[in-house]
């Protein structure tokens, strides 16, 4: 099978090998395959194959074929490129062209420049072969080193790499090591080539650099392979010949080149060691079963040269092969032991271990390389020197070398300048003058300070120290012997084994005792000196002040290591370590090593620590000190004394270092704050005038020691900035002070801020150490061992900036214009910002990247033209780059980094999304590839060809590898697409570019990590809470494309459909495009498969889990000191703790606990209560705070896990309902759909397991899906294969079961009494449960007539049976009624408790919605169950009484909130419900409630007032609103009286003293200029609550005021002049009521008619029952207007023409009906117009829809028709009686002759009404108007 790409083979690898956790069996048999089937490539590792002639003439001709792809055409360009690719890499043509089209695939090309195009084509190549590398030397370490890997694992992939080693893989790396280092195209290249390439993020990189990574990579797998498979003796002399080439280029300053030479050099230590390990008397050497190799490679260790780095690095090889002959060679041949000898002699005499020591171990480059490797490398150098310390021959030829040393001169002569630091003697001594004992003693110590660990159960090593600190006559070896010493005291268990070596039993002269007695003899013969008034000090000599220091670093070191019980009773008396300290003529190192001894002890214990400030301040140098800007008259032998006038002399500054060193610690250690600093301003004087004032001026000898200074005064700056804080009270004193103040009124950290916001030395001494620039700290780290400290320096430098950053604006709103913010001051150089900000490439050390990360969000939230800047300043580019690298290699990391405050991924995307909204051009739209220079919302984003942010962030979404990593960087990146998705400038370039096929808004991502089951919470609760935030987003993100997209454009069409699709499993068939039907990639495609299943409901699924508690348990003795107050008081305090509180916000926006804070308040409470508690009750105090901190913690995790739970169902729930409101178009099976999500979404709410504030969601979601269920009914026809629609669809339209409707309300029900509930929750249930009764009642629509419904039915059924099909469907509904009712009843007494209880004691909100509720209850009613219910609870009453009380209040004087207006209008609908539910009974009950009595007394005439001018120049504009409200209550009011007058019997109605009519009547009287205002309502232009009003007085009136004898209130006569202006109306024109509206003017036009109903009804009443005879025509006389017969007879004409009229309309309407399906789509849609419907359509609605919405519109219009020919044949009918009734009165008829003649026309045009026109019978009809018809003909005679 065909080896991997090499970029897939390593993302294997590194996913089973360098993961968190353990492979997974897919992942270990995918690694399997995967190295099996790159043996060949390793095998032939690096060899491609080379020009060839043939391929050379199809590349010239212009078209290629490249394996499984079709032919590729050139350009001269690509030929070209593609020909100078082979030329200068040694490559075949064809595969140059590979690597152009893949350069293509990766970046494309066009419109590049051909060097570009070379460049990264090449370095395409480079990175190909860098991956081929890596994997092998990934692979070679998980074998050699025990990484915790699976043993089974390991041993296969050994096997496998034992196979490809065996065959030449070995040799082939050493062939390489050495022809990769030649100037040939195989190589380095010619001098002609092109000399750079493009790195993988488009950055220029020497390709010499390049090909010298490789040979390091490949030198490292040199050095590993060893371990694999021994190397053959050919091999060791390749190799060993490699190295002397290798040693003969390096140089001290060529980093890579050293660590080359490495490799190779423990390539060959590593084999000669493990062959002498494994060798034993069954099993010999295989390096020497050659005998030839044995004397010819003796030869060669032999020879000397004269290159002296040469010659160190072969005596190396040479020490590794005496060592192998030691071990492997017969101890008794004479020849072997000679050879031995001669090696051991050549090694000490050119002191091979100095050399190992100072130009290996030491450098820069060794400390720089590999982790791993150097890990490996010091354990080697272990086990040599322990062969080497242990074996019998050796041991002579050390004992012989430290008798040589014993005897040697001291190299110390009188006081000279020299380090306090034993750990570089040789420094001091030079190297010509070390003896081999003394460099063997310090190989060793180097050795164990760089692996301590490697001390642990090493007895060779202790033998070898015991004997090494024996009878030690010369002062050199003894230091070399402490400064062992101390490395083997950095362990707990190596500082008591050494404190017990030094306790006097083991060795004579070495000890404690011998310490401390020599610190008393100097101090006591320099006290009698001082006695004896001596000139001078006697000096001090330089070899005890050596010895002296060495016994102290061993001192430091036991103390710092020791076991903190244990260290307290070693050394009792420290005072000793103090008195040296004032003497001048002690030596300045001296006195470094005394305070770097004592400063080990500031932990041992508080008292000891206190001890030591004391000892300070009795023997060291004082620190005299004047205040800021003054100096000391006198001159003494201070700190700044010695430092100016003794260190600064000899260039070395120990003394003051270690000073620094230990008040900062000291410092460091203070628990009293509450100075502020104050006590210790003098110190910070001396630090920040003396020490680091001058600290660029001055002389420094050791380049080390310099930056020792700089860290030591920067961490006291450090220190002063983050441990004490300000007030506003405290820089307003430091500005009030008239006078100078004195030091210990000013504060250090004043003083700081001061500094840096005047730009004075302080800060341009900290601005220049960053001026160094990235490039020179990267050079100094990799090739100086100063250049770590350089790097901490650096690093303290940008966190001072930083701090300060945090308080400059608060300081600055006082002290402007003197003090600037910093930001202002680093704006007057660019220089300093440009500084500031490149960190973020230096990778050696992640906290320099964080500061200046965080320095780029503080910058970029002042400087509003930072962009510009940086443009300005020609960075730009660079910055871009350096931070897609940045976030590239987070991505690419495999360590899990627990502290996301230090992840520079996280703080890279915060630093995006923060940005988003700053003025642009901003640093987002910098970093992200955004047009800065023009347009931003213009920019066409193109990730693959600019290497940025962005591209980083879409590849890796795009994979979405490593989750248990990376899963915080997939939260943020998701996070930064929806913000900018959201932001109006760049949501345009950044959805064209997700809206791609490439991408589609990463829904494919729905199907795989959005259902992906979460972890566990015991496991990794922080990778659970991260992923919910993650899949939140995402859904967001998705959402709002949903939302946003043009779906007229086919990319966001797609891409709307693939989001549909992967979320929930379809799409509507009509809207699927071949292109993603059919796409290849099976991720992102569409299929009919019947495996696609809604990820809605799975995503549901997901989200459904208790979250854990987060209450509080006091323990016991707590409760019984009643601490839980204070505690409690501590946690209710909001305020975070940079203001004296216990929280803090995560970068989430949690507000969390702060760990911290909360444990030094947990202090101060347990330092209160210490003096009232026994021992025993402080330890169980201790305990009880240990549980507080874990409680907090597990508080933190557990909020946040409920935040992001709650964030990930606030994303399911958007999606859910954008998609069910704008996109339900896209789906297909829709009420199916629907109703899986309703019931979900109820299912889950009744969960034990949700929430109140999930709950909430959840109903919202439920809500959305039962109103567009409902709108599915009436919008949305049933799925058909034809494009016709019928009436049938109508009836049979998309309706839910039976069962499962009476499922959803029992889930409703459920949900609605769930024990954990708020009133806002309910008031959206309650929504919920009216929303689905309406969606009950609904099964036809109400304005669609049963009978247009049978008409229609029976036309298309062709006297089928219609009635059957809509008796069937009204018997289900019937069904649904009964079965809801019943199931309600089961609940009913709990649920009427609860609704009625928050319809009293709610807020109005609620009051509202649950009145709305209880009339749906009643609606619903059977057998009068809920009626009952509510009685007995006296709900009835309340709502009257409030409608009383409310309405009572004058409108003008009173305001009412809205909310308690909709409350009333609820009541009163709860109160018209009874009547209307139960008819006359419900009207009784209202009146025995005094229901009448009540509204009489309410003040309706402040609610029909007007809103004049004259009333609302008393009022505020608000409260005109409020009557406008007010009075909408009118229509309520009048609709209760009216469904009173249904209880006028009509056999009681002769009595007048009838009790209702008396009662209705009287409110009419009460509310006579509400009456009068109504009836005088002008009607042309009214609105139809207007006309509502005026039908229902008219209707009251009507019914009850003919039997008023008092007509005081002129109601009479106000209905005559209404009648006069009514009936002579055209009521046969079309638009008589001058409405442009269709719809509007329909309602209007029956509301008009049902007025002339209630007019002529009283005209009948006074003619029928009253015996009220009408004159025939108008008075002329009279004022008064009283009717007549002819303005009966003119309505009768009117009514005439208007049944002709609505008649034929009605006729056309069905008529449209029947032919609609014969209609176009413009047809369609300007009948749609017509009624007003276009917002029920979209374009891409198919022609069936837009049918079903016109015929749904059109039979509700043909039902309108039909029941307003209904009323206007009553209106007839009465009118005919009127007539008649004068007809028949033989007073009246003598006078009707003329009015006969008018009358007859109109007669016989009614009796040419035809039933099929008015669609019903007219037998009576025109029996009336024949009788009518013939007593009129017979007047006429008459």
């Amino acid at each position: 099978m065909a080896s991997p790409p090499p970029r897939e083979l390593l993302a294997v690898i590194e996913a089973a090998l360098l993961g968190p956790a353990p492979p997974s069996p897919a992942q270990r048999v995918e690694l399997f395959h995967a190295v099996r089937d790159a043996a060949p490539a390793f095998r032939s590792l690096l060899s491609y194959p080379g020009p060839k002639a043939s391929d050379r003439t199809q590349v010239e001709s212009k078209e290629v074929r490249l394996p499984d792809m079709p032919p590729i055409t050139l350009d001269d360009t690509d030929v070209q490129t593609a020909l100078k690719l082979s030329d200068e890499l040694n490559l075949n043509e064809i595969e140059c062209v590979r690597l152009l089209v893949d350069a293509n695939r990766e970046w494309v090309l066009y419109g590049r420049e051909p060097l570009e195009i070379y460049r990264l084509a090449a370095g395409l190549w480079y990175m190909e072969r860098r991956d081929l590398i890596t994997s092998l030397y990934i692979l070679l370490r998980s074998v050699v080193l025990d990484q915790g890997c699976d043993a089974d694992l390991m041993s296969e992939i050994q096997e496998q790499m034992e196979a490809v080693f065996s065959d030449g893989l070995r040799q082939r790396i050493i062939t390489l090591v050495k022809e990769l280092n030649r100037e040939e195209p195989a190589g380095i290249g010619r001098s002609s080539s092109e000399r750079y390439v493009l790195d993988f993020r488009g950055a220029l990189v020497e390709r010499r650099a390049v090909v010298s990574r490789e040979r390091l990579s490949l030198s490292h797998c040199l050095a590993l392979s060893a371990l694999i498979k021994l190397m053959s003796p050919r091999e060791v002399k390749d190799v060993f010949s490699i190295l002397k080439d290798c040693a003969a280029d390096a140089s001290e300053n060529a980093s890579v080149e050293l660590q080359i030479t490495y490799g190779v050099l423990f390539s060959l230590v590593v084999t000669f060691i493990s062959d002498a390990l494994s060798t034993s008397r069954e099993k010999a050497s295989l390096l020497l079963s050659d005998s030839s190799f044995r004397h010819e490679f003796h030869e060669l260790v032999m020879r000397t040269g004269n290159n002296m780095t040469v010659e160190g690095f072969v005596g190396v090889v040479r020490l590794a092969w005496t060592v192998h002959l030691m071990l492997t060679q017969d101890q008794s041949s004479s020849r072997d032991m000679s050879d031995i000898w001669s090696c051991l002699e050549i090694i000490c005499r050119q002191n091979a271990f100095e050399f190992l020591r100072e130009r290996v171990l030491k450098t820069a480059a060794y400390q720089n390389d590999d982790e791993d490797i150097v890990y490996m490398y010091t354990g080697y150098a272990h086990k040599l020197m322990m062969c080497f310390l242990s074996h019998p021959t050796s041991k002579d030829k050390i004992k012989e070398i430290k008798e040589k040393a014993m005897t040697a001169l001291s190299p110390y002569g009188p006081p000279q300048d020299h380090r306090e630091d034993p750990g570089r003697v040789g420094d001091q001594i030079g190297q010509p003058t070390n003896q081999p004992f003394v460099s063997l003693l310090e190989l060793v110590r180097e050795i164990y300070q760089k692996e301590p660990e490697l001390v642990h159960g090493n007895e060779e090593l202790w033998t070898f120290v015991i004997y090494a600190g024996e009878d030690h006559t010369n002062t050199q070896t003894l230091v070399a012997f402490l400064g062992l010493l101390s490395t083997l005291a950095s362990t707990e268990v190596g500082a008591a084994k050494v404190y017990e070596l030094l306790q006097g039993k083991v060795y004579r002269s070495v000890g404690w005792s011998t310490l401390f007695d020599c610190l008393s003899i100097y101090e006591e013969k320099f006290k009698k000196s001082i006695q004896s008034s001596a000139s001078m000090l006697p000096d001090f000599p330089e070899g005890d002040a050596q010895a002296l220091v060495a016994y102290l670093a061993v001192l430091q070191k036991v103390v710092e290591n020791g076991n903190p019980t244990e260290r307290r009773k070693w050394f009792p008396d420290i005072e000793p370590l103090f008195k040296l300290l004032s003497y001048e003529n002690v030596p300045p190192y001296l006195k470094g090593a005394l305070r770097n001894s004592v400063a080990a002890f500031i932990k041992v214990s508080p008292l000891l620590k206190d001890a030591i400030w004391s000892y300070l301040e009795q023997y060291d140098l004082p620190v005299v000190t004047a205040p800021l800007g003054h100096h000391t008259a006198t001159q003494v032998y201070d700190m700044k004394f010695e430092l100016n006038e003794v260190e600064a002399r000899r260039e070395s500054y120990p003394s003051t270092i270690s000073f620094l060193r230990l008040v900062n610690s000291l410092i460091a250690e203070e628990r009293n704050i509450s100075d502020k600093g104050r006590r210790f301003m003098g110190i910070f004087k001396f630090v920040y005038e003396d020490v680091f004032g001058p600290f660029p001026q001055r002389a420094y000898a050791d380049p080390h020691e310099k930056w020792e200074l700089a860290l030591a005064c920067l961490e006291h700056f450090r220190m002063v900035l983050s441990m004490y804080d300000i007030k506003d009270d405290d820089i307003y004193a430091s500005v009030n002070t008239s006078a100078p103040s004195s030091i210990e009124r000013q504060l250090p950290v004043l003083e700081l801020l001061k500094d840096f916001m005047s730009g004075k030395f302080a800060f341009r001494n900290i601005m220049n150490i960053t001026l160094v620039g990235v490039d020179s700290l990267i050079n100094e780290r990799t090739t100086q061992t100063y250049g770590i400290l350089l790097e901490k320096t650096v690093h303290l430098c940008l966190e001072i900036f930083i701090l300060v950053m945090e308080r400059d604006l608060a300081l600055a709103d006082v002290l402007r214009p003197l003090y600037q913010p910093l930001d202002v001051v680093l704006s007057q150089n660019h220089r300093q910002i440009v500084a500031l900000l490149e960190f973020v490439r230096y990778d050696y050390l992640p906290q320099i990247q964080q500061c200046s990360i965080k320095i780029m969000g503080i910058l970029s939230s002042r400087i509003v033209g930072l962009v510009q800047l940086l443009l300005k300043a020609d960075v730009a580019k660079t910055v871009i780059e350096d931070y897609a690298a940045c976030l590239e290699y987070r991505y690419d990391d495999f360590q899990v980094i627990e502290n996301t405050k230090d992840d520079v991924g996280v703080l890279i995307l915060q630093l995006l999304v923060d940005n988003i909204s700053r003025p642009a051009p901003n640093i987002t739209h910098l970093l992200l590839r955004f047009d800065v220079n023009g347009s931003i919302e213009r920019t066409v984003l193109k990730p693959k060809s600019h290497y940025s942010c962005l591209k980083i962030i879409l590849d890796n979404l795009e994979k979405v590898t490593k989750p248990d990593i990376n899963a915080l960087l997939h939260e943020f990146s998701f996070q930064l697409l929806y913000e900018l998705c959201l932001d109006p400038l760049t949501c345009g370039p950044v959805m064209d570019l997700l809206s791609t096929k490439k991408y589609q808004f990463f829904s494919k991502h729905v199907r795989t990590i959005g259902v992906t089951p979460l972890p566990k919470r015991n496991n990794n609760q922080s990778l659970r809470i991260s992923m919910l935030h993650e899949r939140a987003w995402l859904l967001k993100m998705l959402a709002l494309a949903l939302h946003q997209s043009d779906i007229s454009s086919s990319v966001y069409r797609e891409a709307c459909m693939a989001i549909i699709y992967h979320t929930f499993g379809q799409c509507a068939e009509n809207f699927r495009s071949a292109n993603l039907f059919h796409s290849p990639d099976t991720s992102t495609g569409i299929s009919n498969g019947p495996t696609n299943r809604n990820k809605v409901l799975d995503l549901l699924e997901v989200l459904q889990f208790r979250c854990p508690d987060t209450s509080m348990k006091y323990p016991q003795l707590l409760s019984n000191m009643r601490v839980e107050s204070k505690i409690e008081e501590i946690l209710r305090n909001s305020a975070t703790s940079e203001f004296g509180g216990v929280y803090y916000y995560s970068e989430r926006g949690d507000r969390l606990i702060d760990l911290d804070a909360f444990h030094e308040k947990l202090l101060q409470v347990s330092q209160e209560l210490n003096s009232q508690l026994s021992e025993s009750e402080k330890a169980e105090l201790k305990v009880s705070i240990h549980h507080f901190l874990k409680w907090a913690w597990r508080y933190n995790k557990n909020l946040e896990e409920q935040a992001a739970q709650l964030h990930m169902l606030t994303g399911w729930s958007q999606i859910v309902e954008v998609a069910v409101s704008r996109r339900m178009s896209l789906l297909e099976d829709r009420s199916q759909l629907l109703f899986e999500l309703l019931d979900a979404s109820l299912s889950a709410t009744t969960s034990p397991d949700c929430s109140v504030k999930m709950a909430y969601v959840l109903t919202n979601v439920a809500l959305t899906c039962m109103a567009k269920l409902r709108d599915e009914r009436f919008i949305c026809p049933a799925v058909a294969d034809s494009d016709a629609v019928t009436c049938l669809d109508i009836i049979s339209a998309k309706q839910l079961s039976n069962g499962a409707c009476n499922s959803l309300l029992f889930k409703l029900m459920m949900s609605t009494l769930r024990n954990e509930s708020s009133e806002t929750l309910r008031r959206r249930q309650y929504a919920l449960l009216l929303s689905y009764f309406q969606y009950c009642r609904s099964i036809l629509d109400s304005d669609v007539s049963p009978s247009v419904l049978r008409f229609l039915l029976f036309e298309e059924q062709e006297g089928g049976d219609d009635d059957f099909t809509l008796q069937k469907v009204l018997k289900e509904h019937n069904e649904l009624a009964r079965s809801n009712f019943s199931i309600i009843r089961k609940e009913a007494q709990a649920i009427v408790d609860l609704v009625t209880k928050d319809a009293v004691h709610g807020s109005e909100a609620g009051k509202a919605i649950s009145f709305y509720l209880l009339d749906a209850l009643i609606s619903i009613d059977q057998e009068k169950y809920f009626l009952n219910q509510l009685q007995s609870r006296g709900i009835l009453r309340s709502c009257l009484s409030d409608v009383t009380n409310y309405l009572s209040k004058d409108s003008v004087l009173a305001s009412e909130s809205s909310q308690r207006f909709c409350t009333i209008d609820a009541q009163l609908s709860l109160l018209l419900r009874l009547s209307h539910h139960y008819g006359k009974h419900g009207s009784q009950i209202l009146l025995s409630m005094g229901a009448l009595q009540n509204l009489s007394s309410c003040n309706l005439i402040g609610l029909q007032k007007k809103g004049n001018s004259r009333v609302i120049s008393n009022i505020v504009k608000e409260r005109a609103g409020e009557i406008d409200k007010k009075r909408s209550l009118i229509a309520p009011v009048l609709r209760i009286v009216t469904s009173f007058t249904t209880l006028v019997d009509s056999a009681d109605f002769l009595e007048v003293k009838n009790k209702i009519v008396r009662e209705i009547v009287d409110f009419a009287k009460q509310h006579q200029l509400v009456f009068n205002s109504i009836l005088r309502e002008n009607m042309s232009g009214s609105n139809l609550l207007t006309l509502e009003r005026l039908n229902m007085v008219v209707s009251i009136l009507s019914k009850v005021w003919a039997y008023e004898e008092n007509e005081e209130c002129s109601y009479i006569q106000d209905l005559f002049s209404l009648m006069h202006s009514l009936f002579s109306l055209d009521f046969g024109s079309l638009n008589f009521m001058q409405s442009p509206n269709m719809i509007e003017n329909q309602k209007s036009e029956t509301i008009v008619f049902g007025l002339c109903f209630s007019l002529i009804s009283y005209l009948y009443f006074l003619a029928t029952k009253k015996n009220m005879r009408f004159q025939v025509s108008y008075g002329h006389n009279s004022d008064q207007q009283q009717p007549t017969l002819q303005m009966v007879s003119d309505l009768l004409n009117s009514i005439t023409l208007a049944l002709e009229r609505v008649g034929e309309e009605k006729y056309l309407l069905l008529n449209k009906i029947r032919d609609l399906n014969e209609l176009s789509r413009k047809e369609v849609d300007e009948i749609i117009k017509v009624c007003m419907k276009q917002d029920c359509i979209s374009p891409n609605d198919n022609i069936r829809k837009r049918r079903y919405i016109a015929m749904i519109e059109l039979c509700c219009m043909a039902g309108n028709r039909d029941q307003l020919i209904t009323l206007l044949l009553q209106i007839a009918e009465c009118a005919i009686t009127i007539i008649l009734v004068h007809f028949h009165d033989e007073a009246c008829a003598n006078d009707l002759s003329s009015f006969s003649d008018e009358l007859l026309p109109l007669l016989e045009r009614l009796e040419h009404l035809k039933e099929d026109k008015v669609g019903r019978s007219l037998k009576l009809f025109h029996r009336s108007v024949t009788t009518l018809k013939e007593m009129t003909i017979r007047s006429m005679a008459l």
